[in-house]
Protein backbone atom coordinates (compact mmCIF):
# COMPACT_ATOMS: atom_id res chain seq x y z
CA UNK A 1 0.00 0.00 0.00
CA UNK A 2 1.45 3.56 -0.74
CA UNK A 3 0.18 6.07 1.25
CA UNK A 4 1.37 10.17 1.85
CA UNK A 5 2.75 11.51 4.55
CA UNK A 6 0.02 13.58 5.32
CA UNK A 7 -2.36 10.67 5.33
CA UNK A 8 -0.17 9.03 7.66
CA UNK A 9 0.07 12.16 10.04
CA UNK A 10 -3.47 12.21 10.00
CA UNK A 11 -4.57 8.57 10.59
CA UNK A 12 -1.63 7.47 12.37
CA UNK A 13 -3.32 4.68 14.40
CA UNK A 14 -5.25 3.12 11.05
CA UNK A 15 -1.82 2.75 9.43
CA UNK A 16 -0.41 1.30 12.20
CA UNK A 17 -3.00 -1.80 12.53
CA UNK A 18 -2.70 -1.82 8.71
CA UNK A 19 1.16 -2.13 8.99
CA UNK A 20 0.65 -5.40 10.98
CA UNK A 21 -0.53 -7.31 7.95
CA UNK A 22 0.78 -5.20 4.91
CA UNK A 23 4.02 -3.28 4.08
CA UNK A 24 2.92 0.54 3.86
CA UNK A 25 4.93 2.49 1.83
CA UNK A 26 5.32 6.57 2.84
CA UNK A 27 5.64 9.12 0.15
CA UNK A 28 6.66 12.58 0.49
CA UNK A 29 5.63 14.73 -2.64
CA UNK A 30 4.71 11.72 -4.43
CA UNK A 31 8.51 9.91 -4.02
CA UNK A 32 9.16 7.07 -1.42
CA UNK A 33 10.64 8.25 1.70
CA UNK A 34 9.72 5.50 4.49
CA UNK A 35 8.45 1.77 5.10
CA UNK A 36 6.08 1.19 7.93
CA UNK A 37 6.35 -3.03 8.63
CA UNK A 38 4.64 -5.29 10.90
CA UNK A 39 7.01 -7.08 13.22
CA UNK A 40 6.73 -10.59 11.52
CA UNK A 41 7.17 -8.91 8.29
CA UNK A 42 10.83 -8.05 8.11
CA UNK A 43 13.67 -10.28 8.93
CA UNK A 44 16.35 -7.64 9.41
CA UNK A 45 17.35 -4.03 7.84
CA UNK A 46 20.43 -5.64 6.43
CA UNK A 47 19.14 -8.79 4.59
CA UNK A 48 15.73 -6.65 3.36
CA UNK A 49 18.74 -4.23 1.60
CA UNK A 50 20.65 -7.45 0.69
CA UNK A 51 17.16 -9.25 -0.90
CA UNK A 52 17.72 -9.52 -4.88
CA UNK A 53 21.97 -8.37 -4.63
CA UNK A 54 23.63 -11.91 -3.73
CA UNK A 55 22.97 -14.52 -5.61
CA UNK A 56 20.89 -17.67 -4.42
CA UNK A 57 24.03 -19.87 -5.69
CA UNK A 58 26.67 -17.97 -3.60
CA UNK A 59 28.46 -19.90 -1.47
CA UNK A 60 30.37 -17.82 1.89
CA UNK A 61 33.15 -20.65 1.97
CA UNK A 62 33.97 -20.30 -1.62
CA UNK A 63 33.87 -16.61 -1.72
CA UNK A 64 36.28 -16.18 1.32
CA UNK A 65 38.75 -18.20 -0.22
CA UNK A 66 38.19 -16.28 -3.44
CA UNK A 67 39.10 -12.96 -1.84
CA UNK A 68 41.64 -13.99 0.28
CA UNK A 69 43.67 -15.43 -2.82
CA UNK A 70 43.33 -12.23 -4.55
CA UNK A 71 45.12 -10.03 -1.63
Amino acid sequence: MIVSSTDVQNNFGKYLELAAAQEIVITRNGLPVARLLGMKETVSFLSDRLLGIIPNDANEDKEKAERLARQ
